[in-house]
């Protein structure tokens, strides 16, 4: 038998995501500051890229907490 949808913590559990997102962007900036002399041009280009990448999933989280929000309050 499957088991019913529990969407009960999904607000929790993607703000979650986005704290530990925003977290890693933070860590990768203040690393590459501090060490931004002993990276490749393209090490460094990598880095930002995947930043980037980090902050459209930020996003993409915030959107699904508003459908979630949404969703709850039909319930």
């Amino acid at each position: 038998m499957a088991k019913p949808d529990d969407r009960t913590d999904n607000v929790q559990r993607i703000q979650r995501a986005i704290d530990n997102t925003i977290a890693r962007v933070r860590e990768s900036e203040d690393f590459l500051a501090a060490h931004k002399n002993e990276f490749s041009q393209k090490d460094e280009q990598a880095i930002l890229e995947k930043n980037q990448r980090r902050e459209q999933a930020v996003g993409g989280f915030r959107e699904e907490i508003q459908d979630e929000a949404e969703h709850q309050r039909m319930e």
